[in-house]
């Protein structure tokens, strides 16, 4: 039946057309197949999503130019080919990839060359959920799906200290700016989820969530909980963060400062009286705290500087790092904002907050290095692999020759 789809849909398709024109072609005689034939794409994808999830896999890949035909697994941080679901086409690739796309979202691929997406799937009673994302690569798609886990890692397990968790929570900090950091596929979803769950179990309030896409959905416990995904209810994190306002909120979580209008849409929100959570692509406390600031025009950089550090509460920078047993576990950089801290910030002294963070473990703080050294004391790491995702290979060197 697969095969046979596959041959109504590209059959009559010319060689000699490539790139975005071939896939429009596509599109059109996709739209052609009944609802039944186009489940049958959807059930072969699904196919592999529920494997994923036996399988602990955290990404799935189908399609582009250089896939060999094949669908990939990140298993443990490691992605790999998988010859048991065998191999189609580039333009086989193409149909499954589209198969996915509502038309606004196919709308948004031919614009952007990618578009972001949920995609859910109900099984056993349960509904499962990955972020999404089809784009463009070398005139094919390909698709790349992210488990969404579908229960909320205990907080608690997350290893932060009392004095920092207080200042995580709504019932102990009204207000201020927390930034989760680090590259893509570090967990900082994980993380954020975590935090905002046991808000929602601590004290009554309203949480706003805005996301692109939304991910985890929290249902309501102490808290109300509204998600509000981009492109679908609001336009852009910055009008969402704005419009949030208005909805009487205790906790704002803006996905992704992602941009200059983001970032400081953020500060002023916080500079309200309110407790906003947000993510940054950047690997420790102090790239956080000076990307901020460089993303700002020079004229204004010593005023955002100001503003950061009143507003600043904590960065948590982590990254999962491979275990002895081939499987994955959280290091973190908690940077606790202090009075020292605010000044280094407004000084333009950031260079001085690292020695900081390394020297006042008994306020929660804890730099990289140090949290690599703890894994490798209590044998959960190699020493190879805290040297190799240490930020400061100096700093880990010293700490494991004091050993």
């Amino acid at each position: 039946m697969l095969e046979k789809l596959f041959t109504k849909i590209l059959e009559n398709i010319p060689s000699y057309i490539t790139d975005v024109e071939r896939q429009v072609l596509i599109r059109k005689n996709l739209k052609q197949v009944s609802p039944e034939e186009l489940n049958v794409f959807k059930s072969k994808i699904n196919e592999y999503l529920i494997k994923m999830r036996e399988l602990n896999a955290s990404d799935i890949e189908i399609g582009g130019t250089t896939a060999k035909g094949q669908i990939w697994f990140r298993i443990y941080g490691k992605k790999e080919p998988q010859p048991e679901f065998g191999e189609f086409s580039i333009d086989q690739a193409n149909v499954l990839c589209q198969s996915t796309l509502s038309d606004k979202h196919w709308e948004r691929l031919l614009e952007w060359r990618a578009t972001d997406f949920s995609y859910v799937l109900q099984n056993n009673g349960s509904s499962l959920r990955w972020r999404s994302t089809v784009y463009f690569d070398m005139g094919n798609l390909a698709l790349n799906m992210r488990a969404i886990a579908d229960k909320i890692f205990p907080y608690a397990q997350l290893g932060f200290s009392p004095n920092i968790s207080k200042h995580l929570s709504l019932l102990h900090e009204k207000q201020g700016l927390i930034l989760i950091t680090g590259i893509t596929g570090s967990g900082k979803s994980t993380t954020m989820d975590s935090i905002i769950d046991a808000n929602n179990q601590s004290l009554p309030g309203h949480i706003v969530i805005i996301g692109d896409p939304i991910e985890q959905i929290h249902p309501s416990k102490k808290c109300i909980v509204r998600h509000r995904e981009v492109g679908r209810d609001v336009l852009s994190f910055k009008d969402g963060a704005i419009q949030a306002l208005r909805q009487d909120p205790d906790i704002i979580v803006v996905g992704e400062m992602r941009d200059p209008e983001t970032i400081m849409t953020c500060l002023e929100i916080t500079d309200t009286g309110h407790k906003v959570f947000s993510t940054l692509h950047t690997s420790n406390a102090v790239e956080t705290i000076d990307r901020i600031v460089a993303e700002c025009p020079p004229i204004e950089q010593e005023r955002i500087r100001s503003r950061l550090a009143d507003v600043l509460k904590v960065i948590i920078s982590q990254k999962l790092i491979p275990t002895l047993d081939d499987k994955l576990i959280l290091a973190k950089e908690v940077l606790l904002v202090e009075s020292s801290v605010k000044a280094a910030i407004r000084n333009n002294n950031t260079h001085e907050i690292y020695q900081m963070i390394s020297e006042r473990g008994q306020h929660g703080m804890i730099t990289l290095e140090q949290d690599l050294f703890r894994l490798y004391q209590n044998r959960s790491i190699s020493k190879e692999t805290a040297y190799n995702y240490a930020n400061n290979k100096t700093r880990i060197h010293e700490l494991m020759t004091t050993e």
